[in-house]
């Protein structure tokens, strides 16, 4: 029987299975999507919000697939890459300062503390504010911008009481946002440097606890806008807090950074049978 050994970290709160597969013990393949799909749910898999397979790489320390939940594969995501520096490090497979080859684009990574993480973002583009989406005849006011990932943003006053899950799904399928989607986030600013964030996510297809690329969406058009200045203090659904650091001259950003904990819950073996 065919064993996979595996790490799953969060990333406050965002969670994922990690696998060495320099060696490509997980086939990268049509069967990749039904792998990670299984290997990813909650009581029949290990559980998680997405899976990253960490390969070679010809011009970064380390490569990645990164797959949501669904199966699905993503582009970039924030507390996924810092999850994969820390795995990355603690395999002894690279050193404390690394770069991630994404397809959004290399990366670079430094594990600052034994659990802190710090990566630098590509660059964000295409910022856009006074977005009318239409919504079983409502129009919410949104703002969008692409962290590596596309992410929609609503402000709103009471953050509790967001309707998270229902406007969530019905903003990742709307027309204004095809053929790709978009994943949403709701945030209260709550002064100069701190806002709060709940997000729904593209491929997890729920409210997760925490979206690295999300917190960095909501920390640069809160920041575009003048609502708050870097560094900013996002605080996510599962309490923790993601430290968001940016550079702003007119409508163009630079020099974006996230940080925060990335945490070892456990390490072991996939047996065949969870996919098989």
């Amino acid at each position: 029987m065919q064993k996979i050994p595996f790490m799953k970290l969060a990333g406050t709160g965002n969670d994922f299975v990690l696998i060495d597969n320099r060696l490509g013990i997980v086939p990268v393949d049509e069967s990749t999507r039904d792998f990670v799909r299984l290997v990813c749910a909650r009581g029949t898999g290990v559980g998680a919000d997405g899976l990253i397979l960490i390969e070679n790489s010809d011009t970064a320390s380390i490569k990645w697939q990164f797959y949501n939940a669904d199966g699905s594969s993503a582009e970039m995501c924030g507390n996924g890459s810092r999850c994969a520096a820390r795995f990355a490090w603690l395999q002894g497979i690279t050193g404390r300062e690394l770069t991630l080859e994404t397809v959004a684009g290399i990366i670079r990574a430094e594990i600052t503390t034994d659990r802190n993480v710090k990566v630098q973002l590509t660059n964000p583009h295409g910022l856009r504010h006074e977005i009318a989406v239409e919504i079983s005849g409502a129009t919410f006011p949104a703002s969008f911008i692409n962290t590596g990932v596309p992410h929609c943003i609503y402000f709103v006053d009471d953050l509790d009481k967001a309707d998270v899950f229902e406007r969530g799904r019905a903003t990742r399928y709307h027309a204004l946002f095809q053929p790709k989607g978009t994943n949403v986030n709701f945030i209260e600013v709550t002064g100069p440097r701190s806002l709060r964030i709940r997000t729904y996510e593209r491929g997890v297809e729920n409210e997760t606890l925490a979206c690295g690329t999300g917190s960095v969406a909501a920390a640069l058009v809160a920041g575009s806008l003048g609502m708050v200045e870097s560094p900013v203090f996002v605080e996510t659904r599962s309490g923790g807090v993601l430290k968001v650091y940016f550079a702003l001259e007119g409508d163009t950003f630079s020099e974006v950074f996230l940080e925060g904990d990335a945490t070892v819950i456990c390490e072991g073996e996939l047996w065949e049978e969870v996919w098989k």
